[in-house]
């Protein structure tokens, strides 16, 4: 018999606590996901209309953006619908997809979080071989990296999670982890794999984050001597740490709690928790970006003067 006949849906069992308040956290809810739609989008598109954005940083942005609208498109919609839903449910392939959009969306800002650094440490400490090194081959070699490699790694995860015999349909989270799924398989024994490629890819993206690292110590070295790296510094490689703390911080949070967290901590905290990295950093990141960096501000400020006259 296989897993497909076992568990052919799943209950989300998180959304209950919410059951009171439901219709003051859909208003509050959809106000976020609009809020995320309207500031990302919007700086999608002031870089892709404006050709002075043509470059790498702000084609890299651009894509960083991209990526928040993919992930938070995996969570909200599902959610709305759920919040008015008398039933909390959602199919055992519907979950899978979940499941994989939810884990390459993080996986993907952690790469795109890689690349900027990458290209940081290019322009400021070899700004004279930067264009020769940051071409548009390049760039795009490095883009599809950010994308297509975390698709690839988490595709491999959900794939032999759906290989698992569950013996219970209950998620108690708001949303699909893949890790949770692999808790409801029947036989312990059988994760063995699972867990092996869950950790080799825990691996792969904490020696992402030391690159990160790295590359913010060799730049802080390499500035402290020079007023005009100092000045390059503060205004392109301050929103890209605030960028990574923030993501870190939320994702921590979430991994910590989900692995090792207290089952008596409130449904409604643990709720939180899950859904940190779905909230803070997609609103944050392009309003960091918009007013931090000159040319984005100036052409988005030209663009509400230009409507307003």
């Amino acid at each position: 018999m296989d897993n497909g006949s076992l568990i052919t849906f799943f209950i989300l069992s998180g959304i209950n606590e919410t059951k009171n308040h439901r219709f003051a956290l859909f208003y509050l809810t959809l106000l976020c996901y609009c809020v995320i739609l309207l500031v990302n989008i919007s700086l999608i598109l002031t870089i892709i209309l404006d050709k002075n954005l043509h470059e790498p940083m702000y084609v890299l942005l651009c894509i960083f953006c991209m990526n928040g609208v993919y992930g938070t498109t995996g969570f909200y919609p599902k959610f709305l619908y759920d919040l008015l839903s008398p039933v909390h449910v959602i199919s055992y392939s519907g979950c899978l997809v979940q499941a994989l959009v939810m884990y390459t969306f993080a996986c993907s800002d952690l790469s795109i979080l890689a690349v900027m650094a990458y290209d940081r440490y290019l322009a400021i400490c070899r700004p004279l071989e930067y264009h020769a090194i940051m071409s548009k081959q390049k760039l795009f070699k490095l883009v599809c990296f950010s994308w297509i490699t975390p698709f690839c790694i988490i595709a491999v995860n959900v794939f032999l999670t759906s290989r698992l015999k569950l013996c219970s349909p209950y998620i108690h989270r708001l949303f699909c982890v893949n890790w949770i799924i692999v808790k409801l398989a029947c036989s312990p024994a059988e994760t063995t794999v699972n867990n092996i490629i869950a950790y080799l890819t825990i691996i792969i993206y904490v020696f992402h984050g030391f690159f990160i690292i790295w590359s913010y110590m060799y730049l802080i070295k390499t500035c402290v001597n020079s007023i005009e790296n100092r000045a390059k510094f503060m205004q392109t490689c301050i929103p890209h740490l605030t960028s990574l703390i923030t993501f870190l911080v939320t994702i921590l949070f979430d991994i910590m709690n989900m692995r090792y967290g207290s089952k008596e901590l409130p449904q409604t905290l643990q709720n939180f928790i899950a859904i940190e990295f779905l909230l803070i950093p997609p609103i944050m990141n392009p309003l960091i970006y918009g007013f931090k960096l000159t040319k984005v501000r100036n052409k988005i400020l030209y663009l509400i003067y230009f409507k307003i006259k």
